[in-house]
């Protein structure tokens, strides 16, 4: 793809080209936090009252996301892991299912024993199938939902080794003497830099609103090959920026509906 030019300076103005990319079909694996603290309440209710947890939302988030995903091209992958004292496999065979998600999710139990957060097993697990993935012409990428207010992530992962893209979600309390949620997120941040291929997302929500995890999740939905730094991401637009005010509104628009009306 050229730019135009103009005959009078086509000699001054340098040529630009778009070099052809292909871009891949991805292998999405997501790992959920199973920490005790997923089953905190949201600020929202279920049915007849029922309260809804962090895990509760983070599974309809992810259906949100897969069936989304699925709608944008059906040849996309999902594959599920879980992440507790240690990291363990929900769903291992990658699938376009939704029904296999469904399943996995089903089969999640929160790990009581759960303290720290060593990414380093999760990490190898990714490694290992993002090198299966390429074999396949595919791209893999990791998409972790945290929830620890108080346990920073670590790992010790070589920082040459990046054949994946991560994504993280934040879902955390509001800070206070008993947690660091900041502290937590800043090393999430060093994780998402230290490992991820392409450009990966970090989300954060300590408001315990479902439509912000919600709203969240659909800007991941966007393809790691095509995304802008996450610094120049401008949306969701806000509505009420949107709306037009009543002094802007033409003179002509701005007619009073009859009386009989």
């Amino acid at each position: 793809m050229e730019g135009r030019e103009g005959n009078n300076s086509a000699a001054a103005r340098p040529r630009y080209t778009l070099q052809p990319c292909r871009f891949l079909n991805e292998d999405i694996l997501f790992c959920i936090d199973v920490d005790p603290e997923s089953l905190v309440e949201m600020k929202v209710t279920g049915p007849n009252g029922r309260p809804v947890t962090r895990l509760d939302s983070i599974k309809q988030a992810i259906l949100l996301f897969v069936n989304s995903k699925l709608s944008i091209n059906s040849d996309h992958r999902f594959a599920f892991l879980a992440l507790g004292k240690s990291t363990y496999w929900l769903r291992k065979e990658f699938s376009s299912e939704v029904d296999s998600a469904v399943a996995a999710l089903r089969g999640i139990k929160v790990d009581s024993s759960s303290g720290h957060a060593d990414l380093t097993q999760l990490f190898r697990v990714a490694n290992h199938e993002a090198k299966k993935s390429r074999a396949q012409s595919r791209i893999l990428r990791v998409v972790l939902l945290y929830c620890r207010s108080s346990v920073a992530p670590h790992h010790q992962w070589p920082v040459n080794q990046k054949l994946f893209t991560l994504d993280v979600m934040y879902l955390h309390d509001k800070p206070g003497p008993d947690n660091c949620p900041q502290k937590v997120y800043d090393a999430l941040v060093d994780a998402l830099e230290h490992v991820s291929e392409y450009e990966g997302y970090i989300f954060e929500s300590g408001q315990g609103l479902t439509r912000v995890l919600f709203r969240h999740m659909c800007v991941l939905l966007s393809h790691p090959q095509q995304r802008c730094v996450q610094d120049d991401i401008d949306l969701p637009k806000s509505l009420t920026k949107k709306s037009p005010t009543p002094d802007s509104v033409p003179p002509e628009e701005n007619v009073p509906a009859p009386a009989g009306q």
